[in-house]
């Protein structure tokens, strides 16, 4: 939707950690070595199925992994970031974004919230995952309380998708004007 609206680049850190974790030699082998090759599927892949069923159920695993992973994460997303033009808008989405230095990198923070169960169900279907695997990843999922000092504009994602554009165009152009930019056109024109 903010592609839509903007023409803004989106640099996803999931979709960073799985290239990671599929071509980065060195973050794949750091990987390998502190979960083992159980995590590796036929073709020596990291089956990140796997992968998941282990650190989404332990902690101590989880801040592990993201040990290994999370500095390379960020290195690329900063690298991708630079390599853009000055004059766009670049979106990053990161789960942990205000976990760590990422938080730092960027001008205004967007959290975007749904109802619970509207999270549980959307990450079964769109992952295909069961519920217990869905569970798992929401548990360790940042909290909204935890951060809200630090976080700019509160999207609602549990009503209909006018709704959530509403209140991503109104968001923007309050970005817009506190930043000093031109406004976008109101919903509907």
């Amino acid at each position: 939707m903010i592609v839509e609206l903007t023409g803004a680049t989106i640099i996803d850190a999931d979709q960073v950690t799985h290239a990671l974790l599929r071509d980065d030699v060195p973050v794949r082998e750091a990987v390998v070595d502190a979960f083992g090759v159980g995590i590796l599927n036929g073709d020596g892949r990291i089956d990140r199925s796997a992968l998941g069923r282990i650190v989404f159920n332990s902690p101590q695993d989880l801040l592990r992994l993201e040990r290994i992973v999370h500095p390379a994460v960020r290195s690329t997303i900063r690298a991708a970031a630079s390599a853009l033009p000055d004059d766009g808008t670049v979106v990053v989405d990161a789960v942990k974004l205000l976990a760590g230095e990422l938080g730092t990198f960027v001008d205004v923070v967007w959290w975007v919230a749904a109802d619970p169960k509207q999270q549980l169900e959307r990450l079964i279907q769109a992952r295909g995952l069961s519920e217990q695997d869905a569970r798992a990843r929401m548990a360790v999922q940042p909290s909204l309380d935890l951060y809200r000092s630090q976080v700019h504009v509160i999207i609602d994602n549990s009503g209909s998708l006018a709704e959530t554009r509403n209140q991503v165009v109104a968001a923007l152009n309050s970005v817009r004007i506190r930043m000093r930019l031109p406004g976008l056109p109101q919903v509907g024109q």
